[in-house]
């Protein structure tokens, strides 16, 4: 009886610790078998994953569900205007939600949102077609709080058939291919990476993850739960071990437009890599050239004087990359004045604003918002452009500020 007693603990015990085996070891990430997923890095790194789950970059893509997208679907302003005869309305079917296409009162198609892009200034969407994806003709923009055409989509007639390229997810997602495969991501193929027109839904990767910006993580993450004790990672890129140009290059890797020539896909790029091995540059940065300033804000930051005389200032020295830019102003300006605490403002500049102002309120000055040129959109049955306004980050003197 005793020993039957024994047997049973020791049954139960072993159940026990089964269920608490790493969870990293069963998981299959599309991207290789030396991931882990980033739900993995919650046990030991809770703060800084609840910190980015709601960031801009966690957020860069996201299944379109109920909770994902932005907009009303049952109040005014869900409704499109081509023409008198042609509308397009947002509308929520189950738990579903489509942009439908009507004319003469007819409903004539309709698709339903099935990922979105962006959620912090602006959202699109794409529906899924024979393997690929495509983008909505109308985004929500939060500047207006409505709808209107999607960047490059015509007012007049609706269109349905722009492909979204690889190469967008590459910036909006931690991972895409035309197909799964068990091995390692170095040895991934780059045909199906980023040249075969093939997607495969199972090896998506929602927005910018843990491990897209700090490399594969299933060694990093065996470890320390085999060895708790330890305080250095191992196994794991901490960005407190790279160098200047290094840190540069993994944020230029998506805030760079890279509009030069392409050598690999940027899914291969680990933090450490070198930059200029993916893309081969086709004109200087400190050169003439006027960045948008969607998508450059590297290109910007780098024709600045503060960065160009600096050795240390890169792209964390004012953000934060596990949570969205600060809204308070006030926060950068004690950044700013770090380094210019000896410069004085000009006796106009004084005399038109006081001094706690100006020394609270440096980046509306000197980093004064701007119109992009890559992104325009039309409203409802108008003709008229609408400007996308984001911060310029080329650091300078405006006169046109100056008060």
């Amino acid at each position: 009886m005793k020993k039957s007693r024994i047997l049973f603990a020791i049954v139960v015990l072993a159940v026990f610790l089964t269920n608490c085996t790493n969870k990293s070891d069963e998981y299959i990430d599309p991207r290789g078998t030396d991931y882990a997923g980033s739900e993995s890095c919650i046990q030991c790194h809770k703060t800084q994953y609840d910190m980015a789950l709601q960031s801009s970059h966690f957020k860069a893509t996201a299944p379109a569900i109920l909770g994902n997208v932005l907009g009303n679907f049952d109040k005014k302003g869900h409704v499109f205007i081509y023409d008198k005869n042609t509308k397009l309305v947002m509308e929520q079917r189950n738990d579903s939600l489509y942009q439908v296409l009507y004319k003469n009162g007819k409903e004539v198609e309709a698709h339903r949102f099935e990922i979105v892009f962006g959620a912090k200034h602006a959202q699109t969407s794409v529906y899924w077609r024979e393997k690929n994806t495509y983008e909505l003709p109308v985004s929500y923009y939060k500047a207006i709080n409505g709808w209107a055409t999607s960047p490059g989509f015509p007012a007049d007639k609706p269109y349905f058939d722009r492909m979204v390229m690889k190469d967008c997810y590459s910036c909006h997602a931690s991972n895409i291919s035309s197909r799964s495969v068990g091995q390692k991501s170095t040895e991934k193929n780059f045909m199906s990476m980023d040249v075969e027109d093939i997607i495969d839904p199972k090896t998506i990767v929602y927005g910018i993850d843990c491990e897209r910006c700090h490399g594969p993580a299933k060694d990093h993450v065996q470890f320390h739960l085999k060895n708790p004790n330890v305080k250095i990672a191992n196994s794991i890129t901490s960005y407190k071990t790279l160098n200047r140009q290094q840190k540069l290059d993994a944020c230029a890797l998506c805030h760079a437009g890279n509009d030069d020539m392409k050598m690999k896909s940027r899914f291969d790029f680990k933090p450490g890599n070198n930059l200029s091995e993916f893309y081969r540059d086709t004109r200087s940065i400190t050169d003439t050239a006027k960045f948008d300033v969607h998508g450059n804000q590297f290109r910007l930051m780098s024709q600045s004087k503060c960065f160009i005389k600096s050795e240390k200032m890169d792209c964390i020295t004012c953000h934060n990359p596990h949570e969205n830019a600060s809204k308070n102003i006030t926060s950068y300006s004690k950044i700013c004045m770090s380094c210019h605490q000896g410069l004085k403002h000009n006796e106009k500049t004084l005399k038109m604003t006081s001094g706690s102002l100006l020394a609270n309120n440096c980046v509306e000055c000197h980093m004064p918002k701007k119109s992009s040129g890559a992104i325009k959109f039309q409203l409802s049955n108008s003709k008229q452009l609408s400007n996308y306004i984001l911060r310029t980050h080329k650091i300078g003197i405006y006169p046109a500020n100056q008060k």
